[in-house]
């Protein structure tokens, strides 16, 4: 369903607030909406929000045969999906583009950019290596649904815990989480419950996903994180993956929006500034959540 076009009044009023850099929701130009992250029974199960937008994030990991042409890594595939509960333009059963772009997006960032270390998730090389699949789910959209499905997935990564695992000739010995289903394996063969615990996954870095929306007057300085009305009146976006160590791994511009390199460099900056403060919330809240947490081994 195409989404419906704001009122003339709204755009008026929109576009006025815009070139005073005043927002609706009174922040800032380059100013967040206040991300929450909260974890649930299961190791991997995230939900995160953006003001009023909310993902929900899981992964879920089995034992399956590698790929041919790479038989000592671990498979990883990722899954978005935006249902009508989300919002009334979208339909069930019908890829909409911003679900398509959101995926291949979160891909780029998750996966292809070497986020988890595939090598970690082989268990014998040829034969059996971990399968993790993140399922991305989009409960509400009041815009900037990709930061916040981004933010999702990493925390999800961080959040789940797989068993560990010893190999005895061709048979493998793993230990079962009794307090997550999550983890699925076909060996029936068990350590005693004291002999090991569960072992979290082999990241390289943590990237977040900092979108910033244009608009077509160039006296319109360029906001961060836009709602949705933002987002429906914006004539181009930019997001930028990066992690707190500063390294850019997507930049993706979206829009025929002429930017100056100067303007790209400053907006760099702040997307620095905005990846640290997402680093700091998150171990903050790890840590929170693995500190009143108790795994237990069966």
């Amino acid at each position: 369903m195409r989404p419906h076009s704001p009122s003339i009044p709204e755009k008026e009023f929109t576009y006025e607030a815009l070139k005073q850099s005043l927002r609706l929701d009174g922040r800032g130009a380059l100013e967040l909406r206040t991300p929450t992250i909260t974890f649930g029974p299961e190791l991997g199960w995230v939900e995160c929000t953006y003001g009023k937008t909310r993902v929900v994030a899981n992964v879920d990991a089995k034992m399956v045969k590698p790929l041919p042409e790479r038989p000592s890594e671990g498979i990883l595939t990722i899954h978005s999906e935006i249902s009508p509960m989300a919002s009334v333009d979208y339909e069930l059963g019908r890829p909409s583009e911003e679900e398509v772009t959101m995926t291949r997006m979160l891909d780029k960032i998750l996966r292809r950019s070497d986020a988890i270390d595939k090598e970690s998730l082989c268990i014998l090389a040829g034969q059996r290596v971990w399968h993790l699949r993140l399922t991305i789910h989009c409960l509400a959209d009041a815009g900037n649904m990709l930061d916040c499905a981004c933010l999702a997935g990493i925390v999800a990564f961080k959040h789940v815990r797989r068993p560990d695992v010893e190999v005895i000739g061709d048979e493998v010995i793993v230990v079962r989480l009794a307090s997550s289903h999550a983890v699925t394996y076909p060996t029936p063969s068990q350590h005693a419950p004291e002999e090991r615990a569960p072992v979290p996954l082999a990241i390289h870095h943590t990237p977040f996903c900092v979108t910033f929306a244009f608009f077509s007057d160039p006296t319109t300085r360029p906001v961060v994180d836009p709602s949705l009305l933002e987002q429906r009146l914006s004539a181009g976006t930019m997001s930028v993956a990066l992690n707190a160590q500063r390294e850019i791994c997507v930049l993706h511009k979206a829009g025929g929006v002429p930017t100056a390199p100067e303007e790209i460099l400053r907006l760099l900056n702040v997307a620095v500034g905005i990846a640290k403060d997402l680093d700091k919330l998150v171990e903050v809240r790890l840590r929170e959540d693995w500190a009143g947490r108790k795994v237990e081994i069966r």
